[in-house]
């Protein structure tokens, strides 16, 4: 029964390897909080179309989809590794907010989506030490309004 049991478990965690992808342990801290990030929005329903996605204009941590509210969801990833008072959704200011949104916009225009709906999402994850999993992940929907535009269509 204990053979089966662990055979069961290890089908589970190839599944979901394999469904929701996989944490890379041996990545910097960063790589490894927007996996987990990554992982969890797909557990949420979002569909994953970039990671890491730049130009000279910025970079954005994730690009989603949500097929069911057709909207782009571009996802700003901070992970904090440390026990010391402070949110990590803190880190994201408003210069940090225009960034995202330039990036964005060219990233949009790129892909000719200028007239589809998009959101900038927030997602903060606390990964204390040398753990496999994160301690805590935080989904913040629509977290800030596009920012730092004025002109951009002039």
């Amino acid at each position: 029964m204990a053979t089966l049991r662990r055979r069961i478990a290890n089908w589970w965690e190839r599944y979901q390897a394999w469904r929701f992808g996989v944490i890379d342990p041996r990545a910097r801290l960063g790589v490894r909080g927007e996996q987990a990030a990554a992982r969890w929005l797909r557990r949420s329903g979002l569909t994953i179309v970039a990671h890491s996605e730049s130009d000279r204009g910025g970079e954005i941590d994730l690009i989603a989809i949500d097929r069911r509210r057709k909207t782009v969801i571009f996802v700003e990833v901070k992970t904090l590794a440390t026990t010391k008072p402070g949110h990590p959704a803190e880190r994201v200011d408003e210069p940090k907010q225009a960034r995202i949104t330039r990036a964005a916009l060219r990233y949009l225009q790129r892909h000719q989506l200028l007239g589809v709906r998009c959101r900038f999402d927030v997602v903060a994850v606390w990964w204390i030490g040398e753990t496999p999993a994160p301690q805590k992940i935080e989904h913040y929907p629509a977290a800030f309004e596009a920012s730092g535009v004025e002109g951009f269509y002039s």
